[in-house]
């Protein structure tokens, strides 16, 4: 029978890719939860989409997002082994982020989450990459991480879920957004 514990890390540490431990609540520990929570996020977001273009958009999004956790638990000597978040997929979610807004009316005030279910999914996704974009930013900032594609990465992506939300809020049949003014 397969156990799904090891017990390594019932002592506060766990370990990286390479050979080293650290305490469970190292910055690089704390992205790579953050992340992973932004990812379970979008797991729940594209299961309640309408469209099945986000549906497909997202499910890349969840691919992306296991590279770029490899990359932070990378040690600084094999890193580069890991990179796989580059320009190419900056641009990718560009793209996407663009083909949608041309389908999306774009509010110019702030939007009240909950219009559908996807909408208010993908808005809770949303935050959740924007907590994971300051941690990692402490960590680039401090040198930790020299990869500045993957800040530009989960930028990128929290404008997506944006736009994501809207079409996913008018594929439901709402007729204007719940405008944060009203």
């Amino acid at each position: 029978m397969t156990k799904f514990y090891t017990k390594t890390g019932d002592d506060g540490y766990t370990g990286q890719l390479g050979n080293d431990r650290v305490a469970k609540y190292d910055p690089r520990i704390e992205t790579i939860g953050t992340v992973d929570e932004a990812n379970a996020a979008i797991a729940v977001a594209r299961t309640l989409c309408l469209s099945s273009e986000s549906s497909t958009i997202l499910l890349q999004v969840q691919k992306d997002l296991y590279q770029l956790m490899a990359e932070v638990s990378a040690q600084p000597d094999n890193a580069q082994r890991f990179r796989k978040i580059n320009a190419d997929k900056v641009g990718w979610l560009e793209k996407q982020a663009d083909k949608i807004s041309t389908k999306v009316t774009i509010p110019n005030e702030f939007i009240i989450p909950g219009d559908s279910k996807a909408g208010a999914a993908l808005d809770l996704a949303r935050t959740i990459v924007r907590r994971a974009e300051r941690h990692l930013a402490y960590l680039y900032h401090h040198k930790l991480i020299e990869n500045a594609e993957l800040l530009h990465y989960l930028n990128r992506l929290s404008s997506l879920c944006y736009v994501l939300e809207l079409l996913e809020n008018q594929n439901s049949g709402a007729q204007k957004p719940s405008l944060a003014k009203e």
